[in-house]
């Protein structure tokens, strides 16, 4: 007899676990599927975990080696050992994974291991490889209600060659063992900085080939100039408004061809690896949305409607998978929202008040409008600026590079967009939010205290300028 369900997650990254988490917390017998072996998705084995467990084990020795003889700390025979980083990187993963494992277990979720596909709109087939070889083991199960959450998956043209050896995306950088000497990173995105600054802080030359005109182009320009200027002070080589044409790799290392978008003189430069990083497409591979008739957009998206609902009544889809920022908290959001849909409540996500984050060092974080955007929209607005280097704080820890940009209505003076580039920031960027979300104001932050000395001071001192360049510091 198949199992019933009142609601099946496909997919267990941050917005299939977290949705199948509420759906249990309201009641809901729920089961989820994931295709590997581990709970957690993209971003818990080969994505925002590890990758912030290297960042910060780089972070650490690059301090060691630049800044610790000012703080009077002197070291001896300093060095990396790369074998020992990716191992701990991987323990990281592996508690935090057992930690869904145990989440499941403790709502009463049922786990199901393999690739899951509709064959109809309540009817769903997991397919296992078993161990003997060419075994598949397979479930069927019905359900109520589907959450599709199967997240995506590294843009890779076939021009690049992929080989996951020396043509690589940021799941095989993770588990590099020896300190390469050099790396061409194909992309000026988060991804791709957060990466490649992880190996320029261990000594690799890092260079970096991007088609805009700055990079992390999305966000504020600001933001973009502060980084670049930090990543520059580090060693990082950038060549912008290139596009690559060709990656080949071999045994001994892989070379890029590259051209300026406005000339057709080919240029090359070889190194230990190229790192592509141009973005990620929807993954809905062998899911068989058509036995069920679910669209999809020009991207590979599904289409959704308000309540994240597909043309087809009782399936929804979350995450990477739909329109939006491929963001793990963003995907949490949605998961909770069609949950409680479900359940028959009224909840909301306002998207404007997502925050994005990139992990490098300094930080970057931002949420609502850029200054761009403003412009664009014909937005009278007003901007106020505090530069980290003027905080105690900050030159107390000797992270002194950055600053925060706060974005008020003109008129009413109501907060649009906060900009930050410095340390802590990913962390500090919940103030904004917090603010935004109740439509406060510049002069709200600039009348609150804020605890000295601290990093936060600075998004007090940049409302203080937002509102009459009053920045008491500056």
């Amino acid at each position: 007899m198949d199992m019933q369900y009142d609601v099946t997650i496909i997919g267990s990254g941050p917005g299939g676990y977290v949705a199948a988490i509420r759906c249990a917390q309201l009641g809901m017998k729920t089961a989820i599927i994931e295709k590997y072996d581990t709970l957690g998705g993209t971003c818990l084995n080969v994505g925002c975990i590890p990758s912030k467990a290297l960042l910060d084990s780089s972070e650490h020795y690059h301090n060691a080696k630049v800044k610790f003889a000012t703080h009077g700390i002197n070291l001896k025979d300093l060095k990396v050992d790369m074998k020992q980083m990716i191992k701990r990187k991987s323990d990281v993963v592996a508690q935090t994974c057992k930690g869904i494992d145990f989440l499941m277990k403790k709502n009463n979720i049922d786990v199901y291991h393999g690739h899951g596909s509709f064959i109809s709109k309540n009817e769903i087939s997991i397919k296992k490889e078993s161990a003997q070889e060419g075994q598949t083991q397979t479930t069927k199960i019905t359900s109520e209600k589907v959450i599709i959450a199967t997240g995506s998956k590294p843009i890779c043209p076939p021009a690049f060659n992929y080989d996951k050896k020396r043509v690589i995306t940021s799941t095989e950088a993770l588990n590099i063992t020896k300190v390469p000497k050099s790396m061409v990173v194909i992309g000026g995105g988060v991804i791709g900085l957060e990466l490649g600054s992880v190996f320029a802080r261990l000594g690799t030359q890092i260079d970096v080939i991007e088609y805009a005109d700055r990079i992390i182009a999305g966000m504020d320009s600001d933001c973009s100039k502060e980084l670049m200027r930090a990543l520059k002070k580090i060693g990082v080589k950038f060549h912008l408004k290139h596009a690559v044409t060709t990656v080949s790799g071999n045994s001994k290392g892989a070379t890029v061809k590259y051209k300026k978008r406005d000339t057709e003189d080919e240029l090359e430069i070889k190194a230990d690896y190229c790192l592509v990083a141009i973005g990620r497409r929807a993954y809905t591979d062998g899911l068989d949305l058509e036995n069920v008739g679910i669209s999809t957009d020009d991207k590979g998206r599904i289409n959704v409607n308000g309540h994240l609902e597909t043309e087809i009544p009782g399936i929804f889809a979350i995450g990477d998978v739909i329109q939006g920022m491929m963001l793990a908290h963003k995907a949490e959001e949605e998961g909770v929202l069609v949950a409680e849909v479900i359940a028959g409540q009224k909840p909301h996500i306002d998207y404007n008040l997502i925050p994005g984050v990139v992990y490098t060092w300094p930080e970057v974080a931002a949420v609502g409008q850029t200054e761009e955007q403003l412009k664009e929209a014909g937005i009278n607005y007003k901007s106020g600026k505090f530069p980290f280097k003027a905080l105690g704080r900050a030159r107390a820890s000797m992270d002194t590079e950055g600053m925060v940009k706060v974005l008020a209505d003109a008129e009413t003076d109501e907060i649009l967009g906060v900009h930050m580039v410095g340390p802590r920031t990913a962390d500090m960027i919940a103030e904004a939010v917090a603010i935004m979300e109740f439509r406060g104001s510049a002069e709200d932050v600039a009348r609150m205290s804020h605890a000295h000395p601290t990093y936060t001071e600075a998004m007090k001192e940049a409302a203080l300028d937002a509102t009459g360049k009053r920045a008491l510091h500056f």
